[in-house]
């Protein structure tokens, strides 16, 4: 299992943290799209590091057209000479349409077309294959000279799908090269729905499990003392309440039977009520959503839960995490 870090402009510097995490010994860093350009903060890590893969986690595809997406995601390989992991995401439909002005429709084979949108252009600019990109959803028929960067020595890079439903699960099978697990994913939502979805996406492309990494964001709540456990277990309910609101994630609440909880979440939501959001979450869904244990054996029990399932792993911590903590949490990853 490779043991992944966070990139963000939160901290010291995203060059500067992304260097500690490769002098760490992480395998990868991911940034978001919470604030800030995931892109770019990857375009600044590559420049301090030789060795930590760079990953999106995620870039919101349909806020950006396949072409500017293909283009910046093909500077930052340039740059970090073939180690981006350019991570794709949907939204949701109230994101897309009112925060970016932004057309919404059908997510999953707007994605899919997305994703085949991007190839061509970068076969076009690497095998100098013609530009003739029809779909319904986009068009790419224009290339000229002037504007084809040319052939990136490092090829283009691997495309990850962010998914939770079944539909785009598959796309992810059928076009990606990688698949992000959504952190609001149980154990059992993961074999149950994920691992299915995904098996009918890899038989459409002809692969296997094997050949497609899995990479996980898990919530993890710990602490050294009483206290801060306290307060991780306070905000990681919170995280849990906050996307448990959302809609679209109702089937993973359906799936334990605590459909209901979406209901309530989602009209807190709406009036403000994020502390009361919270307190809605009790142990079962706590535990099922997340790892609440000591930093010694978080890493035991995250292998216990997903080591036959996933390639990568990060640690989500929504509060402050000490460094010891995170290197004994890393150190029973790595056992």
């Amino acid at each position: 299992m490779l043991i992944d870090g966070g990139l963000s402009f939160r901290g010291e510097h995203p060059g500067a943290d992304a260097r500690a995490l490769e002098v760490a010994g992480y395998d990868g860093a991911w940034s978001d799209e919470t604030g800030h350009d995931p892109l770019l903060i990857a375009a600044v890590a590559a420049t301090t590091t030789t060795t930590l893969q760079l990953g999106t986690g995620i870039v919101v595809a349909f806020a950006r057209s396949p072409m500017i997406t293909a283009t910046m995601a093909n500077d930052v390989q340039l740059l970090s000479k073939g180690r981006l992991l350019l991570g794709l995401g949907s939204q949701i439909k109230p994101h897309i349409e009112k925060r970016y002005s932004m057309p919404w429709s059908h997510p999953a084979p707007r994605m899919r077309e997305y994703v085949l949108a991007m190839r061509a252009i970068w076969s076009t600019w690497n095998e100098g294959t013609a530009m003739n990109f029809r779909g319904e959803f986009y068009r790419h028929t224009l290339m000229s000279p002037f504007f084809n960067p040319g052939p990136n020595p490092y090829g283009a890079p691997q495309v990850y799908l962010a998914a939770v439903g079944g539909l785009m699960t598959e796309v992810a099978g059928e076009v990606a090269d990688g698949l992000l697990i959504h952190p609001f994913s149980t154990e059992r939502y993961i074999r149950e729905v994920t691992l299915p979805a995904l098996g009918r996406g890899l038989a459409k492309s002809g692969r296997e499990f094997r050949d497609f990494p899995l990479s996980f964001s898990g919530l993890i709540a710990t602490g050294n003392t009483g206290e801060e456990l306290a307060d991780a277990v306070k905000r990681v309910r919170g995280q849990i309440a906050f996307y448990g609101s959302t809609p679209a994630y109702r089937p993973v609440l359906e799936l334990h039977g605590w459909g209901e909880l979406q209901s309530e979440l989602n009209a807190l939501s709406k009036t403000g009520e994020w502390e009361k959001m919270g307190e809605l979450i009790d142990d079962d869904v706590l535990n099922a959503f997340s790892v609440v244990a000591a930093p010694s054996d978080v890493g035991a029990v995250v292998r216990e839960r997903l080591n036959d399932v996933i390639s990568r792993f990060s640690i989500y911590a929504p509060y402050a995490l000490s460094d010891d903590a995170r290197q004994a949490i890393v150190a029973g990853l790595r056992s």
